[in-house]
């Protein structure tokens, strides 16, 4: 079974008991963290393509360490110039260990540690025909 998940703007290609590095998430080693945005679920029986999320479906995995990158080296030069600039990066990322991919849409033991998505308001239908109407302007009836 596999899992595609987003994450820091990447995606994910992830297995049970699969090893990954992500963009730093707020979470201490040792502690559990559930992604509920998953594009595509694949088993056995087949592909599962979400639009855009599959919906129920959630992947548990445990965090092993914050940690940062190798060093990339930036350097700029401007020839004939003698202009030159040296800049060195690491990137944090979070080392995770997948635990469990759940597809049929129970929640596993751990607590949901992603932000839920922003709840839209609940319009009724009068609601919906005010809010169609610029402001000042009737609709005739």
């Amino acid at each position: 079974m596999f899992a595609v998940i987003r994450t820091g703007g990447k995606q994910y290609r992830v297995t049970p008991n699969a090893v990954l590095k992500v963009e730093k998430l707020p979470a201490e080693p040792g502690s559990t963290y559930v992604f509920t945005d998953i594009l595509a679920i694949g088993s056995d029986a087949g592909v599962t393509l979400g639009t855009p999320a599959v919906a129920g479906a959630s992947v548990t995995a445990t965090v092993i360490a914050q940690d940062r990158l190798d060093k990339v080296i930036i350097f700029k030069k401007r020839r004939r110039q003698n202009s030159r600039r040296k800049n060195g990066h690491r990137q944090h990322v979070t080392v995770l260990r997948v635990a469990e991919i759940t597809a049929d849409g129970h929640a596993p033991a751990a607590t949901r540690a992603e932000t839920p998505a922003p709840e839209t308001p609940n319009m009724t239908a009068p609601d919906v025909a005010d809010a169609a109407l610029a402001p000042g302007e009737s609709d005739g009836t």
